[in-house]
């Protein structure tokens, strides 16, 4: 399995994106010394498209089926790429707040400390629906780490299309996101035109 090694606040800094979207709090110290030059609408979507791939922690096969699974959906290509993103249980478990970042989302979901619907998942790629409801398992809600952040509760606030109880570590997915309500910084539309070409 492939593993991206690039550190996040560089990424950052090259894609022109605030750490606090991939839930990191600090900013780099290094100041930007840029050369302004002009990008042709070629890198511009390139840009638009490693953006997104950087803040779902998705590499390119990956992110290419997404795009051929959006593109096959009744409604805006565009619009069902980021929910299908979106929809990613390690994103939920983020957005839900049982984890400060995506990538310890999935880290969280990878070691099976989460259940869907009263069954372990440990897949971080797996969709989830309507209806169900995410959860700490039991055993793994004596651990450190999730004691600690029950008693702190410094939770995200969950987004509307989420209900989450921090008390008891479970979550709903009430519906689908939609685009208004996903607020990351990409350009959608340019994405499906460099896949498009």
């Amino acid at each position: 399995m492939a593993i991206d090694r690039v550190p996040d606040l560089k990424r950052c800094r090259s894609l022109g994106i605030e750490p606090a979207v991939i839930g990191r709090a600090r900013q780099s110290k290094r100041k930007a010394q840029r050369v302004v030059r002009k990008v042709s609408e070629y890198g511009m979507q390139l840009k638009e498209k490693q953006k997104a791939k950087f803040i779902y922690g998705v590499l390119e096969r990956q992110f290419r089926n997404y795009y051929e699974k959006a593109k096959t959906m009744s409604g805006v290509t565009g619009e069902n790429l980021l929910i299908l993103l979106e929809r990613r249980l390690d994103n939920v478990v983020f957005r839900l707040g049982f984890a400060n970042t995506r990538r310890q989302a999935r880290q969280i979901v990878t070691h099976g400390h989460i259940s869907v619907n009263g069954k372990r998942v440990d897949i971080p790629s797996a969709l989830v629906k309507a209806g169900d409801v995410v959860e700490v398992c039991e055993k793994s809600q004596s651990n450190e780490f999730f004691k600690a952040m029950k008693e702190t509760n410094n939770a995200l606030s969950a987004p509307p299309w989420l209900e989450s109880d921090q008390a008891t570590l479970k979550g709903n997915v009430v519906r689908f996101p939609e685009r208004t309500e996903i607020d990351i910084p990409v350009n959608e539309q340019a994405i499906i035109e460099l896949y498009s070409r």
